[in-house]
């Protein structure tokens, strides 16, 4: 078990495998860093969620519950089980702004 902390929140996370490389191997995949506050207005109110969005494509998210910015997973090409948090090139966290949609 791994336990990562979102702002306010923990979450447990359990890793199997039939042997020890193969448990190390999926704790691996969980390697993204804990993330304290949101980038944009600090907040610590921030929660885990995912989506689908046109039947087929699969994001999973940090969303600020207060100011609604999005700090989005990104997936390895060549191991789509794996995730990191997506970074800017100056290397700090890619936090997005909500975008109200025009009717």
């Amino acid at each position: 078990m791994t336990t990562k902390r979102i702002g306010r929140r923990q979450f447990h996370f359990t890793v199997t495998g039939a042997n020890l490389h193969e448990a190390v191997a999926e704790y691996d995949r969980l390697s993204f860093p804990d993330v304290a506050a949101c980038g944009l207005c600090g907040s610590d109110n921030l929660d885990l969620t995912s989506r689908v969005a046109q039947g087929k494509f699969k994001y999973t998210s940090v969303k600020c519950l207060s100011c609604r910015a999005d700090l989005t997973f990104g997936k390895n090409k060549d191991d789509d089980q794996s995730f990191f948090l997506r970074r800017k090139d100056n290397g700090e966290l890619d936090w997005r702004a909500f975008e109200q949609k025009q009717a």
